[in-house]
């Protein structure tokens, strides 16, 4: 069973930088050292317009739609999450490949499912995530669906082009 309150909220201070160090390794040309598990997400302020960075796992990746799905895990509060709700175009790196991608919001049921096929991938994370977050999974995949619904919505990434 899944707590009913939220994810904790996004880090401040000298947690947020160390959430953020990620950044570094593509500014210095190491992306390739977080695998194919990460990506770089730029994105533009819903606030100032200015282009905003965030390091995020890929929850999937599509090979036959090219399309890679990330999940808030803090939620609808997360900046990223709120950027991409105002302008849904950004761009990606995995690895050393950059790429225009256009951002879809997944409906809870739709975050529901792609949480369920990310815990079955890699059920350690999952649960980890779960506890970093503050939020109580039962480890059914029921327990799973509810927790995305509720708490953990999905974004797809459509790769528009490679740069």
């Amino acid at each position: 069973m899944s707590q009913t309150k939220g994810p904790r909220r996004p880090p401040r201070g000298l947690q947020r930088w160390l959430w953020r160090a990620p950044i570094w390794l593509y500014r210095l040309g190491l992306g390739g050292l977080l695998g194919r598990r990460f990506l770089l997400l730029t994105h533009t302020g819903r606030k100032t317009g200015l282009p905003r960075q965030a390091v995020v796992e890929i929850a999937d990746y599509d090979e036959t739609t090219n399309t890679y799905t990330i999940a808030s895990g803090f939620g609808r509060r997360s900046d990223w999450y709120r950027n991409l709700q105002k302008t849904p175009q950004a761009t990606i790196q995995v690895g050393n490949r950059k790429m225009s991608v256009l951002a879809e919001l997944l409906s809870p049921e739709e975050s529901g499912e792609a949480m369920v096929r990310y815990a079955r991938r890699h059920p350690a994370a999952a649960r980890s995530l779960a506890r970093v977050l503050g939020l109580e999974v039962d480890g059914t995949e029921e327990g799973y669906r509810r927790v995305a619904r509720e708490h953990i919505p999905f974004v797809r990434l459509h790769v528009q082009e490679e740069r």
